[in-house]
């Protein structure tokens, strides 16, 4: 069944997902498998599994110089997601991104996720590395999203990266469903709103079944980006993307990461904690009454942002659905 599909037939007006983080290497599947234990409870519609490029790493040697390595610090992605279905009967859904992949990686995912059932994935460009001012795709990988979409859509039609037929008969091959991002206050890297929709809509009418959003705390720029995109002819579900607030630190961190703005209300409200314990609270509140106002709405469901923040998801949750 694709997202759409579990939106439409078992949200019931109130759905969910969450998203989880594969763990770090050399770490087992433990602590993630709590964390969903947590949540599970509440009937999320589906999981998301992120996926994360190499970084670079610097070690020192014998003679005092420095050796750069590269290390994926979290490996895993499309066998944490094959864990997940298994474990819980929920769909999975990997992340498969452009930063720090090759196409031939890319390739050799799709036919893995294909041996394993899981058909939903979502697909981004991912984030540029940390040492990079900008974007630079790895030789031999995707510069943007709309590329890695056109390897999908090739694979979806039977055909490998150098345009071989595939040797799998129909009823092997699975089909792949996706989604890919949406930004309610426009991508950091595009000119304009009007030119970052342009894109979106390309996407849409290339084969993208759903969007989901980057986070936000205010949710009327939700509602006004729905609109934008409705009036742009982009009609696939939109889901909002949200995240509780954990800490004072995250006023300043949040807005420069991830270019997004915080209501003065919310800014207000965490200013005036004592201490992290409190603005956790604050956090609960505020994520409970955008899923409460979005519900109001008619947004079927949300998509929780859960990294690191599964006891405040569930508090929210809690107070959410009674």
């Amino acid at each position: 069944m694709t997202i759409p599909q579990l939106i439409a037939e078992k949200s019931c007006g109130k759905g969910f997902s969450i998203e989880v983080l594969p763990p770090l290497k050399g770490r087992g599947i433990g602590q993630l498998f709590d964390s969903v234990d947590s949540l599970i409870d509440f009937d999320p519609l589906y999981i998301n599994i992120t996926t994360h490029r190499s970084e670079l790493v610097y070690r020192s040697t014998a003679d005092g110089l420095y050796q750069r390595v590269s290390e994926r610090s979290r490996p895993g992605t499309v066998a944490v997601a094959a864990a997940i279905q298994h474990r819980y009967n929920i769909p999975a859904v990997p992340h498969l991104i452009c930063s720090g992949y090759t196409k031939l990686e890319t390739e050799y995912a799709l036919i893995d996720l294909n041996f394993l059932g899981i058909t939903n994935v979502l697909l981004l460009r991912g984030d540029k590395a940390k040492h990079e001012s900008r974007f630079i795709p790895n030789e031999g990988g995707h510069a943007h999203a709309s590329e890695l979409q056109g390897q999908v859509n090739d694979f979806n039609r039977g055909l490998f990266l150098d345009g071989t037929p595939m040797d799998m008969l129909d009823d092997q091959r699975k089909r792949f469903s996706y989604g890919v991002a949406g930004y309610p206050e426009k991508h950091d890297e595009a000119p304009n709103m009007d030119f970052d929709l342009q894109w979106l809509r390309h996407k849409v009418d290339n084969g993208a079944e759903y969007v989901v959003t980057q986070m936000f705390f205010d949710n009327q720029r939700y509602f006004d980006f729905v609109e934008r995109c409705r009036k742009a002819g982009i009609n696939v579900p939109i889901i909002p993307g949200l995240k509780p607030i954990l800490s004072k630190g995250q006023m300043t961190i949040l807005p420069k990461v991830f270019h997004v703005d915080l209501p003065a209300d919310l800014v207000n409200a965490v200013s005036a904690c004592k201490d992290d314990k409190a603005v956790k609270q604050v956090g609960v509140e505020w994520l409970a009454n955008q899923m409460k106002e979005l519900y109001a709405n008619n947004v079927p469901s949300v998509h929780i942002y859960s990294l690191n923040a599964v006891q405040s998801v569930r508090r929210a949750l809690e107070i959410v659905k009674g």
